[in-house]
């Protein structure tokens, strides 16, 4: 999480060009939920998407994030003229394994969006038993690499580019283990079977024969174009890693020679010229896992 709580990331880009989740999703964790929805915390908010969805359903939501600039964006977007639909709406600082200002058995359920990568679980399901109801849910999901579902070449090098050891690529420059969780399907997220129940996952790994060509239940996917595919690698972790590495690297739209970015799609678009144009449009898939549990 200490990328993104620097002062040197931008959270307004964040917000811009990281993928928004799928009706389809929240309808699945609400129909999950049994009983009041009075309070729902929602855990590492970054710009407040996930909390401003589920305060459609819930009397009162939190969001909790330890990056400043993430809740300066969260609360951000509720100002002005849509403070009165989100008067029940809250931003706070703070990290998942610790919730002081929060009673015990008051929340109904909690949820985090591609933030659960980052817990330290020793910590947290502590303090989800001491913050849950009785049968109050947990909902934790999150998002791993895109995958050109139409070009399996162009899927291998963006691979070979975010995970490559060579300090020229990315692949050194996540955090870990959170990036290996991603990649793992959240399957590190294990609520303690005497404390959890109805345990349920929803998984989604892309395939490249065409759209839905994977396995399992689609949750994540757009048709973006070339440009933005770059503008959302460029607010990943690994990427603000590299460019720390490498300030003299700067991308051809902000007026330099290229970034580890840019060469990574002009490489794509040597063996496929749709990738030349920056406003050509490509399906893009993300692998993608949902876990749900229910408190004892």
């Amino acid at each position: 999480m200490a990328t993104f709580a620097k002062s040197t990331f931008s959270a307004s880009t964040y917000a811009t060009f990281r993928p928004s989740y799928p009706a389809s999703l929240f309808n699945t964790v609400i129909a999950y939920h049994r009983g009041p929805k009075r309070l729902c915390l929602d855990l590492g908010c970054g710009p407040g998407n996930v909390t401003r969805e589920m305060s459609r359903h819930f009397d009162r939501v939190v969001g909790t994030d330890p990056s400043p600039g993430m809740i300066a964006q969260a609360r951000a977007s509720i100002s002005g003229t849509e403070m009165g639909k989100y008067s029940h709406v809250e931003f706070r600082e703070g990290f998942a394994e610790s919730t002081s200002d929060v009673g015990e058995g008051e929340v109904d359920m909690v949820v985090a969006g591609q933030a659960a990568h980052w817990f330290d679980f020793g910590r947290l399901w502590p303090e989800m038993r001491r913050l849950v109801r009785k049968e109050g849910t947990v909902a934790f999901w999150g998002y791993k690499d895109h995958v050109f579902v139409d070009y399996p070449e162009a899927t291998r090098l963006l691979q070979e580019y975010a995970y490559g050891e060579h300090p020229d690529k990315l692949g050194s420059y996540w955090s870990q283990p959170g990036r290996s969780y991603l990649q793992d399907q959240l399957r590190v997220v294990r609520p303690p079977a005497e404390e959890w129940s109805d345990v349920q996952r929803v998984e989604y790994e892309p395939g490249t024969k065409g759209k839905g060509s994977g396995e399992g239940v689609v949750s994540m996917e757009k048709a973006l174009t070339v440009g933005e595919v770059k503008a959302y690698m460029r607010t990943w972790s690994s990427y603000h890693g590299w460019r720390e590495a490498h300030p003299q690297r700067t991308a051809r739209g902000q007026g330099g020679d290229g970034d580890v970015v840019d060469q990574l799609v002009d490489e794509i678009a040597e063996g496929a010229a749709h990738f030349r144009d920056e406003g050509s449009v490509v399906n893009v898939e993300w692998g993608s896992s949902l876990v749900m549990a229910r408190k004892r």
